[in-house]
């Protein structure tokens, strides 16, 4: 495919089929509905508690008169609906020319999606660039998929305003009333408190969440004095990047910016899956579906 030519949502389908799914089909022969597929909500019968079960499908009532735990098994729905909670802000932008992650963003969602439309699932989306600017119903086919992209290929600016994640788990509560399974791929660089309405979230639906992030978001290049704008309001300011403890103090807070969002989602009951734009996009997903299979045994 030629690299200079304009992107538009069928190109950008195309290459991904080619390049990233069907060296998933390879790689996994089908093992990604571990990914895809959450627990069915059609009632099918009672069993006693077994250490790794989820907790939520304790019947709590039948427990007290039994004396025992025991929780509810489910028959797997023929059709999923999923819906995509994507964060678009403008701190999304940062990274590599040609491989930022915004960019990373749109490859990742577009393949899960286009993974769970061939299979007759539905899915919908909330895009969300500091406020919930779109909600795309679920539907099948590709055309549903080819919708995302559009999207996806928006251009977002800057809007002075900081991202809080909190306004795009609230809008999903609201919108998503059925049991679905909800991937939430953001780079979490929000204002604190949304581990709270995700936790919510978790409690009635199967969610994933996956954090976006480019390595170069917290080492600075040795280049003397340079200016910096923040993403999100637009501000700028001079640094020192010849500075070591200022490198320093840049590096480590990335560290532990990464481990506030790990233990945010871990609060949440929510696994944190994290891949990189330098990620090669088939491993990432195989890590992905390796891990979940690791939760459920």
């Amino acid at each position: 495919m030629d690299a200079a030519a304009p992107l538009t949502p069928d190109r950008v389908l195309r290459r991904l089929e080619w390049q990233v799914v069907r060296r998933l089909d390879g790689r996994l022969q089908g093992d990604y509905r571990t990914l895809v597929r959450g627990q069915g909500t059609d009632f099918r019968d009672l069993r006693e508690y077994e250490p790794g079960d989820d907790v939520r499908h304790v019947d709590w009532n039948v427990s007290a008169r039994m004396d025992g735990l025991y929780v509810r098994e489910y028959t797997e729905d023929r059709e999923l609906t999923a819906w995509l909670l994507l964060d678009r802000s403008p701190s999304m932008g940062f990274g590599p020319v040609d491989r930022t992650k915004e960019a990373l963003l749109r490859d990742f969602t577009t393949t899960i999606a286009r993974l769970l439309i061939r299979n007759g699932n539905r899915v919908g989306a909330l895009l969300y660039d500091n406020d919930v600017s779109r909600t795309i119903p679920p539907r099948q086919g590709r055309d549903q998929v080819l919708l995302l992209l559009h999207d996806l290929l928006r251009p977002v600016g800057a809007n002075g305003q900081v991202t809080d994640l909190r306004r795009l788990l609230e809008r999903a509560a609201r919108v998503v009333k059925r049991r679905s399974l909800i991937v939430l791929a953001s780079d979490f660089i929000s204002e604190h408190g949304w581990e709270k309405p995700l936790a919510r979230l978790n409690a009635r639906h199967e969610v994933v969440a996956v954090r976006l992030f480019d390595p170069r978001e917290y080492e600075l290049p040795d280049a003397g004095l340079i200016a910096v704008q923040d993403a999100e309001t637009g501000e700028q300011l001079m640094v020192d990047s010849s500075d070591p403890e200022f490198r320093r103090r840049l590096r480590r807070a990335g560290e532990e910016r990464a481990i506030e969002v790990r233990d945010a989602a871990r609060r949440a009951g929510v696994d944190l899956h994290v891949i990189s734009t330098d990620d090669d996009l088939v491993e990432a997903f195989v890590r992905i579906v390796d891990s979940r299979k690791r939760v459920r045994r």
